[in-house]
């Protein structure tokens, strides 16, 4: 029923003609449409993915943009990419496609799609934009790519002298240069040279990946970050010399594994409550375990601050989410959409109990970062503009109230 569906509405578009061809040159014309409409079919199965293109600028956009070499994919990419191909062909059966174009076209589509995503954030699908998949990558952009909708919008979050090149993110820059460069080079392909990672193996930058992603001063009143020791049997506090035992680290971030698998199977049970303790357990040994300024601790009050929110145990996630508000500030620059909306989190809940104060410096400071990074115009910044307009006050009819 695809193939037969698919088939006659390109017809009827005049894109193939009606009869059996071997010319491979329509399958670089088709392959926009061939995705879309395969996308659809997948949505039946709970995939949500939806395409934005210019109809005339796709064969040009797939023929010159994608100029890859398959050479340079992981093999078990390469093998994902071929059994999707497989599932693809077994569903069209169209003779004039090969397996080997379909993997190729998945190749060029996982490298230049973007997730599009609604105005805090959350995934709502897959989005091909030409013009903004010629945009190149640094892990210090001088512009945010946000999307209103369906459309993707791309806004300076600092000033772009006449002539700079404009950048944007592919990835989250929350990490070390080396998880980034990982990152990078396993979904596109590419060594970054940004300015933030031109200082790979500086001490700087190994400075930096020893605060995010390693290990903790065995000394609670210390801040310093350790590095191995020549010895490799230890690390060491660069700033009052203790050293913390590998063993001792092996010990506990075992201790962190076993109940991050638990995590999955009570979470795939539903059973919150439990999850929440787990996690609350797991937050307890990586504050042991990492500084505190760590990417994967961070993480974990993440997860928790979601399963609290939807709890509703509104104080212990207000809790957790002012702690994570230091790292942010430390792993992302001052206009950065995520700190935004990690205040705009704080506010809504300090607001929602009753501590007006706060929600108006949370507010505030959201409405600060996120007019830069999402404009004035979106119904959602006019919701954030509105709540703090109407906490603000609040607070004025309460200390009118104390006068009188």
């Amino acid at each position: 029923m695809l193939k037969l569906y698919l088939r006659r509405k390109l017809q009827n578009d005049n894109v193939i003609p009606s009869t059996t061809t071997d010319n491979y040159s329509l399958v670089e014309a088709l392959v926009a449409r061939i995705l879309f409409e395969l996308i659809i079919w997948f949505n039946q199965f709970g995939l949500v993915l939806c395409f934005s293109y210019n109809k005339s600028l796709m064969p040009a956009f797939f023929n010159n943009l994608f100029g890859k070499d398959m050479s340079d994919i992981d093999e078990k990419q390469l093998l994902l990419y071929a059994q999707i191909a497989n599932l693809v062909n077994l569903i069209l059966q169209w003779p004039e496609i090969s397996i080997k174009e379909i993997a190729e076209n998945f190749s060029k589509l996982a490298c230049n799609a973007h997730t599009i995503c609604d105005s805090e954030l959350r995934p709502l699908g897959t989005g091909l934009y030409p013009v903004i998949s010629i945009i190149n990558h640094s892990c210090l952009p001088n512009t945010v790519l946000v999307f209103e909708g369906r459309l993707a919008v791309v806004r300076a979050v600092q000033h772009v002298p006449k002539g700079a090149e404009v950048l944007i993110s592919y990835i989250e820059t929350a990490g070390s240069t080396m998880t980034r460069q990982k990152a990078l080079k396993e979904q596109y392909l590419f060594t970054c040279t940004c300015p933030r990672c031109i200082n790979l193996g500086q001490f700087d930058d190994i400075q930096e990946s020893a605060i995010l992603e390693g290990y903790r001063c065995k000394d609670d009143g210390c801040s310093g970050f350790l590095l191995r020791d020549s010895d490799d049997k230890g690390f060491t506090c660069q700033q009052c010399g203790l050293v913390r035992r590998e063993e001792e680290i092996k010990k506990i971030a075992s201790e962190v594994n076993i109940l991050s698998k638990k995590t999955l199977a009570l979470t795939s049970c539903g059973n919150h409550q439990e999850v929440v303790s787990t996690y609350k357990m797991i937050e307890k040994l990586q504050k042991k375990l990492y500084h505190p300024f760590s990417v994967n601790l961070m993480q974990t009050r993440e997860k928790l601050i979601k399963i609290l929110m939807e709890l509703e145990d509104w104080k212990e996630a207000l809790a957790y989410c002012r702690l994570t508000i230091p790292v942010y500030q430390r792993v992302y620059p001052q206009f950065h959409p995520l700190l935004g909306l990690q205040y705009y989190t704080c506010g809504k809940l300090e607001w929602f109990l009753g501590d007006t104060e706060n929600a108006i410096k949370s507010l505030t400071e959201a409405v600060e970062i996120l007019r830069i990074t999402h404009g004035t115009n979106s119904p959602f910044m006019k919701e954030l503009i509105l709540k703090l307009e109407e906490a603000q006050a609040e607070a004025s009819y309460k200390l009118s109230s104390k006068d009188e």
